[in-house]
């Protein structure tokens, strides 16, 4: 149960969605060129391009992402059976996000302004976190600079211990993946009913385009 502490339900914690504290607005997704090449040379060889860039109605740019080139994915991965993305593997690299300006997750952690690793993970629908959140499906960000096994697979233990740096508490920084909305362009930003901003854009799992959504502005509500 140790390793779980991270996940206990609080009441800022009856959803875990993590989120960007930016105002509500009309945000819009475009495509940008390569990472940029001031990330470490083993983690850049690993993403693919174009990334996406998240602005608001002024054009002002919040957040950006770029996919890894290939994520690992097969029928065996350990998202578990009610996971929206069930061939993806807990510890796997999926992408860096980039927070052009200062950000916070949906427990109100101050996230600074860089370069972050996002690798996947799932949220144990048992008889402690049922109800948690209605996704179990979510990603940890990690400083660039510090996820020096870049290619390698995480433990779910060493990945919270990573991520714990990018919230500087002890608690990991994290993004909740949801269900696509079907009839969108990619990349695009789509609103849900709760006003929450999600991103959705192609990702490619091994080798196959497959349309991932992340939620970028909005907070769960807690009910």
């Amino acid at each position: 149960m140790k390793r779980r502490t991270w996940l206990a339900i609080s009441p800022s914690l009856l959803l875990l969605c993590a989120v960007l504290a930016w105002p509500q607005g009309t945000y819009k997704a475009e495509t940008v060129g390569s990472p940029p090449p001031d990330l470490p040379s083993q983690l850049a060889g690993l993403l693919g391009s174009p990334g996406v860039r998240v602005t608001n109605a002024s054009g002002g740019a919040f957040v950006e992402v770029w996919p890894a080139k290939n994520v690992p994915a097969s029928s065996g991965g350990t998202g578990g059976a009610d996971a929206i993305y069930p061939s993806l593997s807990v510890g796997t690299l999926v992408g860096v996000l980039h927070f052009v300006q200062p950000g916070s997750d949906f427990r109100g952690q101050a996230i600074k302004p860089g370069y972050y690793t996002m690798r996947y993970a799932h949220l144990p629908q048992d008889g402690n976190h049922m109800g948690v959140n209605p996704y179990p499906d979510f990603v940890l960000l990690s400083p660039a600079s510090a996820d020096t096994q870049a290619g390698q697979i995480l433990k779910l233990e060493d990945l919270i211990q990573l991520s714990r740096q990018a919230s500087g508490t002890a608690h990991p920084a994290v993004m909740s993946l949801v269900p696509v909305k079907a009839g969108g362009s990619l990349p695009s930003v789509v609103q849900d009913d709760q006003g929450r901003q999600i991103l959705q854009m192609k990702w490619s799992l091994q080798g196959q385009e497959t349309p991932v959504a992340l939620v970028v502005v909005g907070q769960a509500s807690s009910q």
